[in-house]
């Protein structure tokens, strides 16, 4: 724990309540809203389209940030949209209005995330980068232990009483707006630039470094066959898990998530970024392929085991290896820009996948994405060198 900052515990405090709230609702999101008339296609439609709003979202707002010098009020703004969005969720069930409250959500991911990472990024040195991002992630995944694990509770003594968990979302949220009041600002030594436009972040695409448009094209490929979690889910759904198997796996892959993050950081600082990310690239296909075809509860215990550590050994190490490649002054930009094409991507995966799935069932989407996978695990290792520390 010596690295580990007084800001980035409160950072870590604050991720692991938005978590609570998010993840509360997160395993019960898709069966809420089929209950409410989505189709699977609706739902892969919704989760991109508010995926696609964050994305963007991260890229302008982290461009806002850098040019500002300012991180801490991007944080606040964008954990405080977070929170009011659960409520709205329940309020009413119309289509336009459930995306309207996604939206919000989604929003306030994308204002808060690169002034965020970027503080993050200034409370580590290169060599310790991976450990920080680590404990970061972990404290945000127990989030999504401890909220799937209360929803659980409620759902035990309330069946399918949805709606009510959404206004109890809330109390975690209001925390997590509490604890932001604790940051303290750091003095940038940057000067005030032009208005910044929407879309203006995209410049940063021609000015970075080679390195960083190499490893972000691999980044994006994964992306654009990696579909949302709630397929996942419901891929368990149909092999006949009740909700309460279907919660109850998914804790436990956050739980997973959440011990390794941590400890796969500090392994990654010292073997190297690109060694772990790999190895959880690897973990990722596996999966993949194994949710093709199983039908078993224990083997589906397994593979979410493999799936929180290749969740551990990818989300904190890709953002701690980009922050390493980019310039220092240039950080929230560097995430915001690679987020926002991640996202864009994360929505037409989404898309596709629940149209694939509509169409032709889920079994192909699991085989092409596996297969895709391991040709992106080849370019990776092939066409993108290791970490080099930011300035």
């Amino acid at each position: 724990m010596k690295h580990i900052s007084k800001s980035v515990w409160i950072l870590s405090l604050i991720s692991l309540f938005t978590d609570t709230a998010s993840e509360m609702l997160y395993p019960i999101m898709p069966i809420y809203l089929k209950s409410i008339g989505f189709t699977v296609l609706l739902i892969g439609i919704l989760e991109g389209f508010a995926e696609a709003i964050a994305g963007l979202s991260k890229g302008y707002f982290g461009k806002r940030s850098d040019n500002s010098g300012k991180r801490v009020p991007f944080v606040q703004l964008g954990y405080a949209f977070s929170a009011i969005s659960k409520p709205m969720m329940a309020m009413f069930i119309y289509p336009l209005w459930i995306f309207f409250a996604r939206t919000i959500d989604r929003l306030g991911k994308g204002i808060r995330t690169g002034a965020r990472d970027a503080l993050l990024s200034d409370e580590a040195t290169p060599q310790t980068k991976a450990k920080v991002f680590g404990f970061h992630r972990s404290m945000d995944t127990l989030g999504a232990v401890l909220g799937p694990a209360l929803a659980l509770l409620y759902l035990y003594y309330y069946p399918e009483d949805y709606k009510t968990l959404f206004f109890i979302a809330f109390v975690p949220g209001l925390l997590a707006i509490i604890a932001s009041f604790y940051l303290k600002e750091k003095k940038q030594e940057i000067k005030i630039k032009k208005k910044t436009s929407f879309f203006s972040f995209l410049n940063y695409w021609k000015q970075s470094p080679s390195s960083y448009r190499k490893l972000a094209i691999g980044l994006l490929a994964f992306t654009l066959f990696n579909s949302s979690d709630v397929f996942l889910l419901l891929k368990a759904k149909d092999a006949g898990l009740d909700d309460t198997s279907i919660i109850g796996v998914y804790i436990f892959y956050n739980l997973i998530y959440a011990l390794f993050a941590f400890p796969i950081g500090i392994l990654a600082d010292k073997i190297g970024l690109k060694k772990v990310f790999i190895f959880g690239l690897s973990l990722f296909a596996i999966v993949y392929f194994g949710m093709a075809t199983n039908t078993n509860l224990y083997v589906f215990f397994g593979l979410f085991f493999l799936y929180g550590v290749y969740a551990a050994a990818t989300e904190g190490i890709s953002k701690a290896w980009i922050s390493n490649i980019c310039d220092k002054k240039d950080t929230a930009t560097a995430i915001g820009t690679f987020s926002a094409f991640q996202s864009i991507c994360t929505m037409l995966a989404s898309a596709l996948a629940g149209f694939i799935w509509f169409t032709f069932g889920a079994s192909i989407i699991f085989i092409v994405t596996g297969i895709a996978t391991l040709i992106i695990i080849i370019y990776l290792m092939y066409s993108v060198r290791h970490s080099i520390p930011n300035k």
